[in-house]
């Protein structure tokens, strides 16, 4: 079976390009032009990636990702965006997208960043990575549901925060650069900022309910990146 790929975009010559591309590596690829009828889409299509243009009718994507995270729908988010600003990138990334695409951009750049992701979710176990239940604190983590759970609150966790979390709880008590992080969560061609980590921290300390001012778990090691304290 065919891995599916939703790609939301209302431009007509950057849609019909991208599908081409996409069919073109063996991806079965469906495809919207609308924000306000993509969550729909997502829901009925259940793709396995969906790649997301920022400026779209209806509703923009950033909204689109959020509404998606709202409804614990964690299927992973590559956004696209023509703006090259980093605090826009920053945005989509803290409203649970996966990564992004500067548009414009190479053919080669787009595929490896698709496959890079759909191999972080669909890969099992691997070496150090959690696949059952754990625990951080008083939360509970789940990644077959990509669910956290603290008390009666239930927070989905985005692929990527799933991917750092395990990593963290791999490594307790180790003091992980930001570099290491990187390239291990996001991968060796990640050509982002130290920044889009920071970012991802802020966001898992909140649904740990770790305090931003005193972290106990996710805490910052100051000129080097982090360490999980369980």
């Amino acid at each position: 079976m065919k891995t599916k790929i939703l790609i939301v975009e209302d431009d007509p010559h950057i849609l019909l390009g991208l599908e081409e591309i996409l069919k073109s590596e063996g991806y079965e690829v469906y495809v919207c032009n609308r924000g306000d009828t993509a969550v729909q889409a997502v829901q009925k299509q259940q793709p396995a990636l969906v790649i997301l243009d920022i400026m779209l009718p209806g509703l923009n994507g950033y909204d689109v990702c959020k509404d998606l995270r709202a409804k614990n729908i964690n299927v992973p988010v590559l956004m696209l965006t023509a703006k090259g600003q980093e605090m826009d990138k920053v945005v989509g990334l803290e409203l649970g997208a996966d990564d992004y695409v500067t548009k414009p951009f190479g053919v080669r750049e787009l595929v490896a960043r698709v496959h890079v992701l759909l191999r972080r979710v669909q890969k099992k176990g691997g070496e150090g990575t959690p696949d059952d239940l754990f625990h951080i604190g008083n939360a509970s983590i789940d990644p077959k549901t990509f669910e956290l759970r603290r008390g009666k609150v239930v927070e989905g966790l985005t692929a990527r925060e799933l991917k750092l979390v395990q990593f963290f709880y791999a490594h307790p008590a180790e003091v992980l650069s930001r570099d290491r992080l990187l390239s291990e969560v996001w991968g060796y061609n990640y050509f982002g900022t130290t920044r889009t980590l920071d970012q991802v921290i802020v966001q898992l300390r909140k649904k740990l309910g770790d305090p931003a001012e005193e972290p106990k778990h996710l805490v910052t090691v100051h000129g080097v990146g982090y360490k999980l304290v369980l």
